[in-house]
């Protein structure tokens, strides 16, 4: 009989940037992992996975040395570009497959004990159900497949699929008659029909109208004002940003981001300042300072002269950073000039994720 090899990664600790005050949340200190302050109720450890195909010398590696943690009550957001690992850390946290090495801690117990089961949800991406049946008759099976009675499920199921925002109308139509809408908001309620302590959730408003994304993030956001945990994958940034409280940005298996929404976008680092009063050899004076302005003549029309006060001025400034801000006020008031508005533009999260995944070497 051949002998079963382990494959063990072979994987240096990632270079982690995290913001918190300056202390950094995930990655290792003194050999020990780092989480935050608070009642976590679940962390990885030096998470790794690696996928060997039969007769390779070389595996694959999906994932590297991954530490993070999840708070109780939180929306934690799990980013990245395709293939970065995110599929891959998903399942491991649920238990349908083996790390390659690191640990997994999940109220206290592994991802595959039976207690862990009966306090967490899931909504995979695409959720699939037998397609004669309807909504309420999904949600019985399941309702059946946890122990509830009889009288609990015919108590619980129509809350549910009012929480999920299904119409009444539609449900005792047979899922195959369903929008892809429709089956998300099916599969958000068969996540929740245990009443689950902490929710995982795989692009829930992939594929949706404006409309359903909209009441799908109601309806994770009302999960979490409920006092319940939500682990959400999704690579619409937008949608994490909005209803995230952190996000671990992951490029190529390794960890490279970590923290709050606010810590991670930051302040406004981008100003428009807006001026009247400024006559020609203040402006001269300007572009010896190499400030960057733009004359009211030269904008076009939707170049951002939308408020009345940008109306009613003459010259644009444009700051890169609160010290050329305040450069700038300074010149318009020694000049003799009247500041009439000032516009901060503050990053996104897709701005902070293209610049993490590109110093990540994408």
């Amino acid at each position: 009989m051949a002998q079963t090899k382990t494959v063990t990664a072979s994987v240096a600790p990632p270079a982690v940037e995290t913001v918190d005050n300056g202390v950094a949340r995930s990655g290792r200190v003194d050999g020990k992992p780092v989480s935050g302050e608070g009642d976590i109720i679940l962390q990885t450890r030096g998470l790794s996975k690696v996928y060997r195909p039969m007769f390779a010398k070389v595996g694959k590696v999906a994932l590297d040395d991954l530490t993070i943690d999840v708070k109780r009550g939180e929306i934690f957001g799990l980013v990245g570009p395709n293939g970065s690992g995110k599929t891959t850390t998903l399942k491991l946290l649920l238990g349908l497959i083996k790390p390659t090495k690191g640990s997994i801690d999940i109220f206290g117990y592994g991802p595959n004990s039976v207690p862990v089961k009966k306090r967490i949800g899931f909504l995979p991406d695409g959720p699939y159900f037998y397609d004669h049946l309807n909504s309420y008759e999904v949600l019985d099976f399941y309702g059946k497949l946890f122990g509830y009675s009889k009288a609990e499920r015919n108590a619980r199921i129509p809350n549910l699929l009012d929480m999920v925002g299904l119409n009444p109308a539609d449900r005792h139509r047979m899922i195959r008659t369903y929008s892809k809408g429709m089956v998300q908001r099916v599969g958000l309620a068969q996540a929740l029909i245990n009443d689950p302590e902490f929710l995982f959730l795989d692009e829930p408003t992939t594929g949706l109208d404006p409309i359903g994304a909209r009441a799908m993030k109601d309806a994770i956001l009302s999960v979490r004002d409920q006092g319940k945990t939500v682990l959400l994958c999704s690579h619409l940034l937008a949608d994490v940003q909005a209803i995230c409280d952190r996000v671990a940005i992951l490029s190529e298996g390794r960890l490279v981001k970590f923290g709050t929404v606010r810590e991670l976008v930051g302040p406004s680092q981008d100003f428009e300042i807006y001026a009247s009063g400024l006559g020609d050899v203040a402006l001269d004076k300007a572009r010896e300072s190499g400030l960057n302005f733009q004359l009211q003549s030269e904008m076009e029309p939707a170049d951002g002269l939308q408020s009345d006060a940008a109306k009613n001025s003459s010259v644009r400034f444009r700051a890169a950073s609160s010290e050329q801000l305040d450069s700038v006020l300074n010149f318009i008031r020694d000049a003799g000039g009247r500041t009439m508005d000032v516009k901060g533009h503050s990053e996104t999260l897709e701005d902070v994720f293209v610049r993490s995944v590109k110093s990540d070497g994408r």
